[in-house]
C-alpha cells in the first residue's frame, strides 16, 4: 500500500463533490477551518454544480477527481460531501493515475466506493474522516484534532463500547478496511467489490433499521466475505431506530459471527457520529479484546 506525503504549511489542497451536492456556505466554512490549519484551499467545479441529487454530472464530477490527483500542485483532496454517486464513477476512472500521483484522499459514507477502488486499483491509502461540509458546521474538538494526524507523526487507539465476541486470541493485526455497510454490500458482484480475506472489516451506517442490517450481513454472508475476514469492527448506526419486535445490532452481529471464531468490537466513534474521528485505511490496525480497543498507526509517509 501506497502512503501519501505528509501535509506541510502552505500545502495547496482541493475540495471536490464526487457524490452528492453540498450546501455551498457550509463548503466556504469549511474552507475557512482547513485555511486555519495552514493550507491553501481550492475549490473544484463539482462543489458549486447540482444536477438532481448529484453534484453536477457525472463528466463534471470524474473530471475534478481527475483534476485534483493530476495538478502536482494538489497534496490533498477533501470531499465536501456523502449522499449519493461515487459509484457511478468507478468504470471511468484512470487508477494509475491515482497510483502514480498518491495523495491524501479523505472522506467517509458515500465515499467508501472511491476507497475501495483506490485501495485495490491503485494500492492507496485513504482516510476515512469527516466531509468538509461537516467542518463548516462545526464538529468536536476530537474530530478536528483527527485531521493532525496529516501533519505530524500520529497513531490512533479508540474505545470500543464492547466486545461482541470472544476468541482464542485476544490480539488480531491486519489491514483495516471497509466503511460504509450499504455502499459496500452494493460492490458485490461487481469488479469493484471489497476484498476482506485476511482483512479487519470496519462497518458504519446511518438510519437502517436492524433488520435492514440484518439483510446486508446475510448478503456478505452469502457472498462468503464473512467467513475471509480477520475481525469485524462496527463503529456506529446513527439513528438505526429499533421496533419492538426487532432484535438488537449486538444480536444481529453475534448470530453472523460467532460461527466463525474472529474478534468483533462494537461501538467506536467513527462515521455518522459525533465525535467522528478521521482514520486512515488501508493500514495495519490492531484489534484487541481485552481492553476493546482498535489501534491504528499512521497512514502518511513523513
Amino acid at each position: 500500500m501506497i502512503q501519501p506525503n505528509v501535509l506541510q504549511q502552505g500545502d495547496t489542497v482541493m475540495i471536490i463533490a464526487p457524490a452528492g451536492p453540498p450546501v455551498i456556505e457550509h463548503v466556504l466554512a469549511g474552507k475557512k477551518v482547513l485555511e486555519t490549519m495552514g493550507l491553501s484551499v481550492i475549490i473544484g467545479q463539482s462543489v458549486y454544480e447540482k444536477y438532481g441529487y448529484l453534484a453536477g454530472n457525472d463528466a463534471i464530477r470524474l473530471q475534478d477527481l481527475h483534476e485534483s490527483f493530476s495538478n502536482p500542485e494538489v497534496q490533498a483532496v477533501f470531499c465536501a460531501r456523502g449522499g449519493y454517486g461515487s459509484g457511478r464513477l468507478l468504470p471511468h476512472i484512470q487508477y494509475e493515475l491515482i497510483r502514480n500521483n498518491p495523495k491524501i484522499f479523505w472522506g467517509y459514507s458515500d465515499i467508501t466506493a472511491l476507497h475501495i477502488a483506490f485501495s485495490q486499483y491503485a494500492g492507496l491509502i485513504t482516510f476515512h474522516g469527516p466531509m468538509i461540509e461537516e467542518l463548516g458546521k462545526g464538529v468536536n474538538s476530537l474530530s478536528l484534532s483527527s485531521f493532525n494526524q496529516l501533519f505530524y507523526p500520529y497513531s490512533t487507539i479508540l474505545p470500543a463500547a464492547e466486545c461482541i465476541t470472544t476468541t482464542s486470541t485476544c490480539t488480531v493485526s491486519a489491514p483495516l478496511v471497509g466503511g460504509n455497510l450499504t455502499v459496500l454490500v452494493s460492490t458485490l458482484g461487481t469488479p469493484y467489490e471489497i476484498y476482506t480475506a485476511n482483512k479487519i472489516v470496519l462497518l458504519e451506517d446511518i438510519e437502517e433499521e436492524p433488520y435492514r442490517i440484518d439483510r446486508m450481513f446475510n448478503q456478505l454472508h452469502l457472498a462468503g466475505k464473512l467467513n475471509e475476514c480477520a475481525g469485524v469492527v462496527f463503529t456506529s448506526c446513527h439513528d438505526c431506530i429499533a421496533s419492538k419486535q426487532s432484535l438488537s445490532l449486538q444480536t444481529i452481529l453475534y448470530n453472523y459471527l460467532a460461527p466463525y471464531n474472529i474478534p468483533v468490537l462494537f461501538g467506536l466513534p467513527i462515521g455518522h457520529i459525533q465525535p467522528n474521528v478521521g482514520i486512515p485505511l488501508g493500514v495495519t490496525a490492531t484489534m484487541d479484546t481485552e481492553r476493546n480497543t482498535l489501534s491504528i498507526p499512521s497512514g502518511v509517509k513523513f
